[in-house]
C-alpha cells in the first residue's frame, strides 16, 4: 500500500487528483528481497491483584502492557487495542470458562448470560504504553501489527500475581473461587 501511495503521489506532482485515478505498485520482488528478520510485536504484562482468601476472589486493581510494535501509526486506536487486549485477557484469566455437555458434546454456556465476560466494574485501573521503535528491516511504514498482543500475557501476568499473592500456582483458566479455595 505504500508503494502503491508512493507511486501515486509521483503521478501526480503536488497537484490535486483527477477523480477516478488508481495507482498499483508490484512489490514482489522487494518482499523476495528482503533480509530474514523476526518482524513481531512483543510485550511485558505486569498485573497487580487482591485475593479475598474467605472467598477466593480475584480481583486486578492495576493492569499496564508495555509494548515494542515499531511505529504507532494512530496512538489512540493503537492504546484501545493494547487495553482492549488486556481486558479481554484479564476475562480469560479470571471468568471465562466454557462448560462442555460430556453426553451430548455440545456448549452448556452457549451465550452472554451464562459466559462471563469483564464488565466496567471488572476492569479499573488498566493501562498500556509502548517504546518508541525504528526497525529499518520492518516495512516502508515501520509498524508491526498489534491485533491480539494486548491479551498474549494478561492472564499469565495474573495467574503470576495470583502466585505471588498466595503461593497458590493455578495452572488452569479461569482462576476461580473452586480452583483457588481449596489450595489456600
Amino acid at each position: 500500500m505504500v508503494r502503491a501511495c508512493e507511486s501515486l503521489r509521483g503521478r501526480l506532482n503536488g497537484e490535486v487528483p483527477p477523480a477516478g485515478i488508481e495507482a498499483a505498485a508490484d512489490t514482489a520482488a522487494e518482499l523476495k528481497a528482503r533480509e530474514e528478520y523476526a518482524r513481531q510485536a512483543f510485550g511485558a504484562q505486569f498485573a497487580e491483584v487482591e485475593v479475598d482468601v474467605d472467598t477466593g476472589e480475584v480481583r486486578v486493581p492495576r493492569m499496564l502492557g508495555v509494548f515494542a510494535a515499531g511505529r504507532i501509526i494512530n496512538p489512540t486506536t493503537a492504546r484501545s487495542q493494547f487495553i482492549g487486549g488486556m481486558t479481554m485477557g484479564i476475562g480469560m484469566a479470571l471468568m471465562e470458562e466454557s462448560v462442555m455437555d460430556d453426553e451430548f458434546g455440545d456448549y452448556l454456556n452457549r451465550d452472554l448470560a451464562q459466559y462471563h465476560v469483564p464488565s466496567c466494574a471488572d476492569v479499573r485501573n488498566v493501562d498500556a504504553a509502548w517504546i518508541e521503535e525504528i526497525d529499518p528491516h520492518l516495512n516502508p511504514m515501520g509498524s508491526k501489527g498489534i491485533g491480539e498482543i494486548g491479551i498474549v500475557g494478561a492472564a499469565a501476568a495474573i495467574a503470576n500475581a495470583v502466585h505471588h499473592a498466595t503461593g497458590v500456582r493455578v495452572r488452569d483458566l479461569p482462576i476461580t473461587p473452586a480452583r483457588l479455595l481449596p489450595q489456600l
